[in-house]
């Protein structure tokens, strides 16, 4: 009987959950699970540990299409909708959070480049970042300034046709591992409305330097590094669209990141949810299995609400920026939503576990610490609300 009841409790998720999803999103949703589920998932547990760089997994992610998801098919890349993309990153964070956020970051790359890049630079980089032949890293926040953009401090100073970068970035995905990096410096002077600008940087060329890897709580397959650039030369070629319109660039597609990390955030949950039943159903107290006890049903019941609710939600956001709608507002409520549930319902699977929860033998310990920095990265909760709140009040 709990065998069933756990057989049916994923059954109704499976379907009811994506019953509106095109045959060819539900396509690439069960593509990314296999791939997620057979190659991603088990190192998930040993790669955290070791805080190892999934090498291996990335080149079969890539192999099936996953690292150049948003890159279209004419520059090698598979050219997905972006509710495809977040069906994807779903899948794949449900196995590996960490290894999430790699994908995410990497393709994200591609999707700027895509946007804003020259024919030339689409070119000779997208390729090389479907293929994951190049890591993609994002060089944006620095150590004293985060959301805080005006206080950036990395300037970039025109020399002939080369631009010379100097400055320290924090906390940069994939940037000890990078073959392509995405940097915003400052071309103009301070208080400039274009100030800042974007360039195409080339993490093995002097004056890219890796000071650290951090030492996480969580996502610890996912390297996050300090770099900084010294005196870096960039060929003005590598400028990407015009001199002090960078930023502005890169906040249009702000919204883009903050519904993939919705995405990310319902997968972890998601992982969680499923651990707490099967171990529900497993372990008896009582005489019993501890899932017929009233107060874990109502847990359960409420994490499969809110897990539900977030995806949901998330797609709508997805589907929005599909359509080229302005999601600024429902791209950050899908974001607080998504990753304020899911570090609830990490925290509820736990305790479901009781003291198995809090050993590493079983997978929530690492779910409970990958999800916390979704409420973090790609613009802490306050930001969201503050975004949500200027949508209302100006």
């Amino acid at each position: 009987m709990p065998a069933r009841c756990f057989h049916w409790m994923q059954l109704t998720m499976s379907t009811v959950s994506y019953a509106l999803l095109s045959e060819q999103q539900a396509m690439i949703r069960e593509s990314a699970r296999r791939v997620a589920q057979e190659v991603v998932a088990p190192t998930a547990a040993q790669r955290d540990q070791a805080s190892q760089w999934p090498r291996a997994e990335i080149e079969a992610a890539a192999g099936a299409g996953f690292m150049g998801m948003l890159i279209p098919e004419e520059y090698g890349g598979s050219g997905l909708s972006f509710v495809e993309y977040c069906l994807a990153l779903e899948e794949f964070a449900a196995a590996d959070g960490g290894f999430t956020t790699i994908m995410h970051v990497h393709n994200s790359c591609g999707l700027v480049l895509r946007a804003f890049g020259t024919e030339a630079q689409k070119r000779h980089y997208l390729p090389q970042i479907a293929s994951a032949r190049s890591i993609g890293a994002f060089l944006l926040s620095e150590p004293q300034a985060g959301s805080d953009t005006a206080a950036f401090r990395a300037t970039a100073r025109r020399e002939g046709d080369h631009y010379v970068l100097n400055g320290t970035k924090q906390w940069i995905s994939n940037g000890s591992e990078a073959g392509v990096a995405l940097v915003i410096a400052a071309t103009g002077e301070p208080g400039s409305r274009e100030r800042f600008s974007l360039f195409i940087v080339d993490p093995a060329a002097p004056g890219y330097k890796v000071l650290r890897v951090e030492d996480k709580l969580g996502q610890r397959t996912a390297h996050t590094a300090q770099i900084q650039l010294d005196e870096l030369r960039v060929p003005a070629d590598n400028l990407v669209g015009e001199e002090g319109r960078g930023y502005s660039k890169v906040l249009g597609l702000l919204s883009d990141g903050r519904v993939a990390i919705a995405a990310l955030a319902v997968g972890i949950a998601r992982a969680a949810l499923e651990a707490a039943l099967r171990y529900a159903q497993e372990r008896e107290a009582y005489g019993q299995p501890i899932s017929a006890l009233q107060a874990i049903r109502f847990d359960l019941a409420e994490m499969a609400m809110q897990v539900d609710v977030a995806r949901q939600y998330s797609l709508h956001a997805a589907r929005l920026i599909d359509a080229g709608i302005p999601a600024a507002r429902e791209s950050a409520m899908a974001k607080l939503f998504a990753s304020e549930m899911a570090e609830t319902v990490c925290s509820q699977a736990l305790q479901v576990h009781g003291g198995y929860g809090y050993v590493k033998d079983f997978p929530v310990e690492r779910y409970y610490r990958d999800v916390r920095v979704t409420k973090i990265y790609e613009g802490t909760s306050h930001i969201q609300k503050h975004i949500i709140a200027r949508s209302l009040l100006g």
